[in-house]
């Protein structure tokens, strides 16, 4: 028997899914399940916010790298004021002292420039580069990890929407044979072959029935409403799925190995490490001295001091080095509180990795049992009809009573609902596996999109010394 996802499982599945496409709006063609996740893999919002978020994160890389260039500021200054200035002269062979006062207003200008570059800051800027490049790393492994959250959620909508919509279908079917049961009972009742609390357990039974209809119903509903949220689109006519286990590890201890190593959290985790680690080295940087060159010029037309200068103009070149002592205390509580986080940091790393190994193990053993699940709904379903086929004709002789028949209806319902949900989690554990061992992407599963690739933005970016418009023109 090969298990090719919902509707693919003896006769009666194919039944079952030909009676669920009618459920669902006509397309000019079926939507299959590599198209739900390409549309996901294009749409989904909370993706495409994430990767805004890592395009955010590049601009921290130009910001660390703006430490290594120079710093120009031009300077203007202009306005008029009333000067008023007395000036004694006196020399030892002149007794007594002269006085003049002069008075008048100026106009003044200044203008000046000022360049600086830093040549040394205990390579502060050489670790802000380092752990900005790292925290960029961090943020395309935080993307992928959301590529899987959300390829993996889109899968699951997938399939919960094909199986609420079988399940609806074979409650109505359920209803449709009910309902011509208790029309039976009701002519048995009327001829004397059977009693009043035969029919009573008829409709009885009927109303539950109805009852789980509309429950299934709102399950539908709500799918189609997950499903439009998930993918970003309608859903249209779908059509059955197969398991991804060809692209998953062949055995446990396998896809244990690369859980722990290649898992998005494990990876963002290390990531976090290094970042943390330069850190530190940005917080020590505060003890080594700064050592700048600053280079300025100044014009001056008119002077705010004497009313005879037109005009000056000045040029320096200065070195200023900075040599800090003690400066309360500070810098060295900065950098014992960049050492915890460093720690802290190591020890989240050895979290994901459990983490990653419990999800991979319990990922693992639920596609186990889905597989065993199957297998036996399905014996479960082929007893349940030869049982109802039984009853029924055993009922006609009267060696069965109607409840007899309503039962075994009732179990061939249920094991038909139970062979749809183990068929919907088999696909579903497949994905969940893939993901939990760090390949659920669009590269893998081959999907027919462009892959959005974080390095792009990075390159277009990195090196950009001045303007403010996005590469996207925004």
């Amino acid at each position: 028997m090969r298990v090719c996802g919902i509707g693919f499982i003896g006769g009666w599945g194919v039944r079952v899914f030909a009676a669920y496409a009618a459920l669902l709006p006509l397309a000019a063609s079926a939507d299959t399940l590599p198209w739900a996740l390409t549309q996901a893999y294009q749409n989904n919002p909370t993706l495409n916010a994430q990767r805004a978020s890592v395009r955010a994160t590049d601009e921290s890389v130009p910001q660390a790298l703006s430490g290594y260039r120079p710093r120009v500021t031009l300077t203007g200054a202009a306005g008029d004021q009333y000067l008023d200035s007395l000036t004694k002269t006196s020399t030892p062979t002149q007794r007594p002292a002269t006085y003049s006062q002069t008075s008048g207003n100026v106009a003044t200008q200044s203008y000046g420039g000022t360049i600086t570059q830093t040549l040394f800051n205990g390579f502060g800027t050489a670790s802000r580069t380092r752990q900005a490049e790292q925290l960029v790393s961090a943020a395309r492994e935080t993307l992928r990890l959301t590529e899987q959250t959300v390829l993996l959620n889109a899968a699951t909508a997938y399939m919960n929407l094909i199986r609420d919509a079988a399940i609806l279908d074979l409650q109505r079917r359920n209803v449709e044979v009910l309902q011509e049961q208790l029309r039976q009972t009701r002519d048995r009742f009327n001829v004397g072959e059977v009693t009043r609390t035969d029919v009573a357990q008829a409709e009885s039974r009927l109303a539950q029935a109805r009852a789980s209809m509309l429950t299934a119903e709102s399950n539908y509903t709500t799918s189609r409403s997950n499903y439009r949220q998930t993918i970003g689109v309608e859903a249209g006519k779908l059509t059955p799925a197969s398991p991804v286990d060809r692209l998953s590890p062949q055995n446990l201890q396998a896809a244990i190995v690369e859980a722990r190593a290649r898992h998005p959290s494990v990876t963002t985790a290390m990531f976090n490490i290094d970042a943390a680690l330069f850190q530190v080295k940005i917080a020590e940087s505060s003890l080594y001295p700064t050592l700048n060159v600053v280079g300025s010029t100044q014009k001056n037309f008119g002077s705010s001091t004497a009313l005879a200068s037109i005009e000056t103009f000045a040029a320096s070149v200065t070195g200023q080095l900075s040599i800090p002592l003690y400066q309360g205390g500070t810098e060295y509580a900065t950098i014992r509180q960049a050492k915890e986080t460093l720690t802290q940091r190591r020890i989240d790393l050895d979290t994901a990795r459990d983490q990653s190994q419990q999800t991979l193990v319990q990922s693992w053993g639920q596609l186990e049992a889905a597989k065993a699940q199957i297998q036996a709904t399905t014996t479960q379903v082929n007893a349940a009809e030869i049982a109802l086929n039984g009853v029924r004709e055993e009922a006609r002789v009267g060696q069965r009573t109607t409840l007899d028949v309503l039962n075994a209806q009732q179990e061939l319902v249920n094991a038909r609902v139970a062979l749809v949900t183990a068929q919907r989690d088999r696909v579903v554990a497949s994905y969940a596996l893939l993901a939990a061992s760090g390949r659920l992407g669009p590269e893998v599963l081959g999907l027919g999109v462009e892959v959005y690739d974080p390095k792009v933005h990075y390159h277009q970016v990195r090196d950009t010394w001045v303007g403010v418009r996005t590469p996207d023109g925004k």
